[in-house]
């Protein structure tokens, strides 16, 4: 049996979850990723089935497939030490008083739900083994409203919440819980979509993922429900 840390990744084929992997992988974790895009998946790490490496194709928001889907992975692999929930994204909307059911569903279910079902069936596997560590990437939207981002900072916020909540429920059972909240992330859709911006002052992938993976080290083993800003020079 390895000794290896291993850390589950969601949202891994998006630009965030390949810059943490990748530093995960300079530490020598072993590393269980998640993605709903299966194409993304095997550009990003091929057909990932080994020891070192594992990934799983997966809708988050069935929770039932994602339980099937992790069982044999989970027994091949014996534990999973952390939990890094990237999943979930952002989307401009309506003014508060226009907001459509369909997109108040999609975000919420996105940035919130996708969370309460990995928790269903990650953390009863993390309490079992003795405890592990859980980080979420919630969004330093989240902390405020803003127009046309109502259903956005809301998903963003409850997020946040769940994180907290999650913590006061897992603390004394051995799991760490603490989230991290960037401002705008440094990528090639983020830089297409404000071409005028300055992107300098954006956090890089590879910023935010140091902070999550130092939340997912013993070092952090104090630090409990914690929403750290992760914001740039912004």
């Amino acid at each position: 049996m390895t000794n290896q840390r291993t850390i589950l990744i969601t949202g891994a084929a998006g630009h965030l979850g390949r810059a943490l992997a990748a530093r995960a992988r300079t530490q020598g974790a072993r590393l269980l990723l998640l993605d709903r895009d299966a194409a993304a998946l095997q550009r990003a790490y091929g057909d990932g089935q080994g020891d070192a490496l594992s990934v799983l194709a997966v809708d988050l928001l069935d929770r039932a497939q994602l339980a099937a889907g992790l069982a044999p992975l989970l027994a091949r692999l014996g534990r999973v030490d952390t939990l890094c929930h990237i999943a979930g994204g952002f989307r401009m909307g309506e003014a508060v008083h226009e907001i459509s059911a369909p997109s108040w569903d999609f975000l919420m279910d996105l940035n919130a739900r996708s969370l309460v079902n990995v928790a269903a069936v990650l953390v009863p596997h993390l309490l079992a083994q003795g405890g592990g560590r859980i980080v979420t990437v919630g969004a330093g939207a989240g902390l405020k409203g803003g127009a046309q981002m109502g259903a956005y900072a809301a998903s963003k916020s409850a997020l946040i919440r769940l994180t907290e909540s999650m913590s006061a429920e897992l603390k004394h059972r051995g799991v760490n819980v603490n989230c991290v909240l960037p401002s705008v992330i440094d990528t090639p859709d983020n830089r297409a979509a404000m071409p005028d911006a300055d992107a300098t002052q954006w956090v890089h992938p590879d910023a935010l993922a140091d902070v999550m993976l130092f939340l997912a080290s013993d070092a952090a083993r104090a630090v409990h429900g914690a929403a750290i800003p992760v914001t740039g020079m912004v």
